[in-house]
């Protein structure tokens, strides 16, 4: 039986693939070639966003202003966008198990992914404003782990040949533990530096298919290359070969422009960094078509070539145009065509204007030189004497072109935000052309912002948010290590600990999906569902004889919809969440210095018996006692609870007054349009547009 390739086998040596290898090259040469004119006005207009005139400013003058008409257009989107992706209630991911029900513990730490890799505060703002830039949405998801070497002080009795000695007192010793931060990561990738072959494919997926390839140019210092060595991602002799090379390179101290651009791949000027491809592509290895991940460090040198190094055997490499284009893999920037041109219209013009109102500010002296001799000492100083004839003196305006200046700039700004929809209520002080805005047109900008920013959202969580949390998923089945990654006992630890996910029943048995813009819309939703509830609450059972009213799924989506996947699992409980800790697991954790909980499904009596136990054994730390303290006031309360249930009977469902059960809320009807008064913390009318809900404009 023919020996199986491993994942870290290396690939380049192999005469067959070395060659195939070689000839990819030469087409991902080509292709950054082929995609410079894009890379060229991808960089011009990153310099419209960031406010730097260029060769294509008509206005050569002495005001150098430029007008942040484009600027201020994508932070307008980028916020709205990331205001949507994030909604305030902190739910972002929705799972669902092959019971209907939702898997709180993955999701939770899903959850606990997004805010490791920082993706509200960092990476969805730069992804936003690059894709209105250029006019592509790519990301890079991978694993990354950092060691820190934490030392603490700890206490130990006195020990003499192995045996310990409490009696002789306590010494002091430093304790040095290792721990790993583990987790997700991801980077947004330029779309000068990705090229995808063949250009017109549909998708990555698609391109790999075909015998494609997915590449990135990666910049390496010298640093970064060891760590490469030392990790095993590029082969020793090439790259000590590469570093050679750079050295080279920077004794000779010179730098061809046009070779880095053509060659695309190399060794920059300055001996700084290295070009390095990072390639995605298929090759055939044992008799199959695999995914290898290869680098190349220049022409006809192959850094390294391996089998995908994670499990799920997907390219980490995910990306899709703000805007598809029928056959081809990148879309079309938003600044492309008339938008950049209309910036710099805009920017001529306010410095045109600029260098106008410096003239018309300044008055035009005229006089006669013949009876003026004197007409040299004409000079503005502050109580100038002109020893000419005053009645040969005329002051002149030079004209103002001020207002015509800003309506062309007007025009500029609003066709500037149509073509980005980008409408007053996601710009900050901006009230439209009246002063107040009537309730009517509030209402419709409000309608046509939540649909055309739904619609531009749903693109990227579609595209890139979906499949990034299953990655998460995935990469955690992977490299997690549970006691390494959770590093603290306690209830929360506890469950994490207790979960394990693999990814091949992901696809099976958990269903994700991100829920940035529904979550936004189920604002108005909610109180539906509440409205809904009561109405059914109260149909008497006679009218749906067959069947049972059972109103958990909904409680459960109300609950997560409001508070979140973290808060509703502790407020909303199913019978299986409400197990009970062991006595003998809540021992180890009390005895290592931890605070533990106790739990309402405890069993009080035994759970004292066993910490008694362990109390006889010391406790250095004093948690056993608290926690047996704990547990006699639960014991208590429980008694209590217990004698007054006997006494009055079961309370009643606090609430208000009315009739069926008692102190239960009355049933009520789905809300209307009328103008009655809803329940403690409904949405307002006026705001149920921008929540997904609609309204009538009312009459001013």
């Amino acid at each position: 039986m023919a020996k199986r390739t491993a994942r870290d086998d290396e690939l380049s040596t192999r005469p067959r693939i070395k060659k195939k290898l070689l000839d990819l090259y030469k087409d991902i040469e080509e292709g950054y070639i082929d995609q410079r004119e894009r890379a060229d006005d991808t960089a011009d207009y990153w310099d419209c966003y960031n406010e730097k005139l260029g060769g294509k400013q008509f206005y050569q003058g002495n005001s150098q202003i430029f007008l942040p008409i484009v600027p201020i257009a994508v932070n307008a989107r980028k916020t709205r966008f990331c205001n949507q992706i994030f909604p305030r209630s902190g739910r972002y991911i929705e799972a669902i198990g092959m019971n209907g029900d939702t898997p709180q513990r993955p999701v939770a730490l899903l959850e606990r992914y997004v805010d490791t890799a920082k993706l509200r505060t960092e990476i969805m703002p730069a992804l936003c404003k690059s894709g209105d830039i250029e006019g592509q949405y790519s990301i890079y998801a991978g694993w990354s782990t950092t060691e820190r070497y934490v030392v603490s002080r700890e206490t130990k009795p006195v020990e003499i040949d192995g045996m310990e000695y409490p009696e002789q007192g306590e010494v002091e010793t430093i304790f040095e533990e290792t721990i790993e931060d583990a987790g997700p990561f991801v980077e947004v990738i330029h779309d000068s530096d990705l090229l995808v072959l063949p250009a017109t494919s549909d998708s990555i997926e698609q391109a790999l298919d075909r015998g494609g390839s997915v590449t990135l140019i990666r910049r390496w210092s010298k640093a970064r290359i060891k760590q490469a060595i030392e990790e095993g991602e590029i082969d020793e002799p090439a790259g000590k070969s590469l570093m050679e090379a750079m050295d080279r390179r920077q004794q000779d101290n010179r730098k061809d422009v046009a070779k880095d651009l053509v060659e695309a791949a190399g060794i920059r000027a300055g001996g700084k960094y290295s070009l390095i491809y990072e390639t995605w592509t298929k090759l055939k290895v044992d008799g199959k078509q695999r995914l290898c991940k290869v680098f190349y460090g220049g022409e006809k040198r192959i850094l390294g070539a391996k089998l995908n190094p994670y499990w799920c055997d997907r390219c980490p490499v995910l990306s899709v145009p703000v805007e598809k284009i029928p056959g081809a893999m990148k879309g079309r920037s938003l600044l492309a065509g008339g938008t950049s041109d209309l910036q710099f219209a805009a920017n001529d013009t306010m410095n045109e204007m600029v260098d106008n109102g410096h003239y018309s500010m300044m008055p035009i002296t005229v006089t006669d030189p013949v009876n003026n001799p004197n007409w040299a000492n004409l000079v503005m100083d502050v109580g100038a004497v002109w020893p000419v004839n005053p009645q040969n003196i005329k002051f002149m305006e030079f004209p103002d072109k001020t207002e015509q200046g800003m309506v062309k700039i007007a025009a500029f700004t609003q066709t500037i935000f149509q073509k980005l929809s980008v409408n007053p209520s996601m710009i900050p002080q901006s009230s439209g052309n009246k002063t107040k805005r009537n309730q009517a047109e509030i209402v419709l900008e409000q309608s046509v912002d939540l649909l055309t920013t739904a619609d531009a959202v749903t693109v990227l969580e579609q595209g890139i948010l979906t499949p990034l949390v299953q990655r998460f998923m995935e990469y955690d089945h992977q490299y997690r290590d549970t006691a390494l990654a959770i590093p603290m006992y306690g209830e929360f630890g506890v469950r994490l600990q207790m979960e394990e996910v693999p990814p091949l029943q992901m696809n099976t048995n958990i269903w994700l999906r991100w829920l940035g813009v529904e979550a936004a819309r189920n604002a108005s939703q909610i109180q539906q569902q509440i409205a809904a509830l009561n109405v059914a609450r109260g149909i008497p059972k006679e009218m749906y004889k067959g069947y049972e009213l059972n109103v958990v799924p909904v409680l459960k989506q109300i609950f997560e919809n409001a508070l979140g996947p973290r808060i509703a699992p502790l407020v909303f409980v199913s019978p299986r969440d409400q197990l009970s800790i062991d006595a003998k697991l809540e021992n180890e954790m009390l005895a290592a210095g931890f605070a533990v909980p106790v739990h309402p499904m405890d069993d009080d009596p035994k759970h004292l018996q066993e910490h008694m136990k362990e109390m006889a054994k010391g406790d250095p730390h004093g948690t056993i006692q608290v926690h047996m303290q704990q547990h006699q006031q639960q014991m208590q309360a429980k008694n209590a609870m217990a004698m007054m249930q006997a006494m009055q009977g079961q309370p009643g469902v606090p609430g208000g007054a009315g009739p069926g059960v008692a102190g239960t809320p009355r049933p009520g009807a789905q809300p209307g349009v009328s103008r009655m008064k809803g329940f403690p913390g409904s949405i307002h009318q006026d705001r149920l547009p921008s929540s997904g809900g609609l309204q009538m404009p009312r009459k001013t």
